[in-house]
């Protein structure tokens, strides 16, 4: 996945697959969509478990863009282990 398809969507990083699954669903439930969860390999990893699991976000609650609640999605990304950013 290129920068540019991602492009200011929030992104959660998680260490574990079925967190990153987990979070995707409840944020699904919550009203968020498209929530959509994949591998992302540190830039220059050779290994294939030094891997974090993403999950994008791109629309909150109502239509409106999910880096509006960036805070809101990092409070929950702590509660998980992991931390949330704005890809600008």
């Amino acid at each position: 996945m290129t920068r540019a398809s991602h492009e200011g969507a929030v992104l959660v990083t998680l260490a574990e697959r079925d967190a990153a699954e987990e979070l995707a669903g409840q944020l699904l439930e919550q009203g968020y969509a498209p929530c959509t969860v994949h591998r992302d390999m540190y830039a220059g990893e050779d290994d294939a478990e030094d891997v974090d699991w993403v999950v994008e976000v791109r629309t909150g609650p109502g239509g409106a863009p999910a880096a509006l609640d960036e805070d809101g999605l990092a409070a929950l990304a702590e509660e998980y282990g992991g931390f949330a950013h704005v890809e600008r």
